[in-house]
């Protein structure tokens, strides 16, 4: 391993190795499980599965609120130590660029969005940054701030990375700020796999682009003295069964209670003996007692497009075995996904046509596409043509490494090992 350099680790959303088996500079891994934004993210600074830094998706239920939370910020969800702890105690500096989970990191260096959203309606667009005065000073080298439209929703798209790539190379292009450890996250692969499917023309433009934009960071590591690690969180892989929906089924058996405002139906998560936290082909499934675990178990395993439900001893033997994880998990067959809603359309809570990652209790891909009235999301799921979740066989992550890595890793989890091992060695 070269000692000398610093080093850039990007995480690319939805780089499969299905994309790109046919470049050799490209090599698969198995990713970590489930194969989620921010449990993938947790597992690599953690070089832990989920059982072990409780980042078990990218929402979590929160026993002491009664709540769900989607996209949550704070580092402290994130348990157990960093791999990069020994690095930074000797003097060395860390940053994180566009992370989840990276607000309050011990690490020297942070940008993140943190929009405010305005009391009248609308929002402030801002990055979270430390240090303070960062925000401020990108926007100002690059020309532009970022815009958050381009990050999620139904105009998200490339620019969203333009801005990610060019703000990494400003970083590390300045001396008082060039981190030696500098993680960061390229996200617009993911928008058009999942709107159009991974073997859509439309993907296949937005691969061309993230490998110029590789292009340009190997130029700019090579110019400012870093070594680079790219690795995919996760494989999209093409939706044929189309949208399961755990909610309607646990609430037509009873299980699932909702409160009637005005003829919407808003969830009541405190009296309802079961519910299900859904996120792309995973959902995590709390109930109240025994008794509905196994009323939830049998309930959700007769759904078409199911393909298993974990009770707490299958989840210990998969790697996400934890207390913030459902009292079931259920999977998604192959080419299936879950989707959150356990309302139909004319009962839809005021949220649901709305971009509102915070509010809806499961993850939203219908949230890509605009809908109608103009202003509003699509609730239409047949849209949604690529999801992601599983690992094994067909769905690992591609990565290269500007390091000798040997033995080369064939998981996520050990590309995380390896570079904490870079980390040690270094002088």
């Amino acid at each position: 391993m070269t000692a000398s350099k610093k080093l850039l680790v990007v995480d690319i959303a939805a780089f499969g190795w299905n994309l790109v088996s046919h470049l050799p500079e490209f090599r698969p891994a198995q990713a970590a499980w489930p194969a989620l934004t921010c449990t993938a993210q947790a597992s690599f600074r953690t070089a832990a599965p989920a059982g072990q830094h409780g980042i078990v998706a990218n929402g979590l239920f929160f026993k002491d609120l009664t709540k769900v939370l989607f996209w949550e910020q704070s580092a402290a969800l994130c348990e157990g130590p960093r791999i990069w702890e020994k690095f930074r105690a000797s003097g060395k500096k860390v940053g994180m660029m566009f992370w989840q989970q990276s607000m309050g990191e011990e690490v020297d260096l942070v940008v993140t969005p943190a929009p405010i959203h305005k009391h009248s309606g609308g929002m402030i667009q801002s990055c979270y940054t430390q240090p303070a005065s960062l925000e401020t000073r990108l926007n100002e080298i690059i020309g532009r701030p970022f815009n958050l439209m381009n990050y999620w929703g139904p105009l998200a798209n490339y620019k969203s990375s333009d801005w990610i790539v060019d703000a990494v190379i400003t970083v590390m292009g300045q001396p008082d700020l060039a981190p030696d450890l500098l993680l960061t996250y390229i996200p617009h692969l993911d928008y058009d796999l999942q709107r159009h499917g991974p073997k859509s023309e439309q993907a296949e433009k937005a691969l061309d682009i993230l490998l110029g934009y590789l292009t340009r960071l190997k130029a700019a590591c090579n110019d400012f003295g870093y070594d680079w690690i790219f690795v995919g969180d996760y494989a999209i892989e093409p939706v044929q069964r189309g949208a399961v929906f755990p909610n309607r089924a646990l609430r037509e058996a009873g299980l699932f209670q909702v409160r009637d405002i005005r003829q919407m139906a808003y969830t009541d998560f405190f009296t309802s003996p079961a519910f299900a936290v859904v996120d792309h082909q995973v959902a995590h499934v709390y109930c109240r007692n025994a008794e509905t675990v196994a009323k939830a178990k049998t309930c959700l395993e007769a759904l078409p497009g199911v393909a298993e439900v974990l009770d707490r001893p299958a989840q210990e033997a998969r790697g996400i075995g934890h207390r913030r994880s459902g009292d079931l998990v259920a999977v998604a067959e192959a080419g299936a996904w879950f989707a959150y809603p356990w309302f139909e359309k004319k009962e839809a809570p005021d949220y649901a046509s709305h971009v509102d990652i915070h509010n809806k209790p499961g993850y939203d891909p219908c949230e890509l596409f605009f809908g109608w009235p103009p202003g509003s999301v699509s609730f239409d799921t047949r849209k949604i043509h690529g999801a992601h979740g599983h690992v094994g066989p067909g769905f690992e992550v591609a990565w290269s490494s500007s390091l000798a890595l040997d033995p080369a890793p064939t998981t996520f989890l050990e590309i995380a090992k390896a570079t904490q091992q870079w980390m040690e060695a270094r002088p």
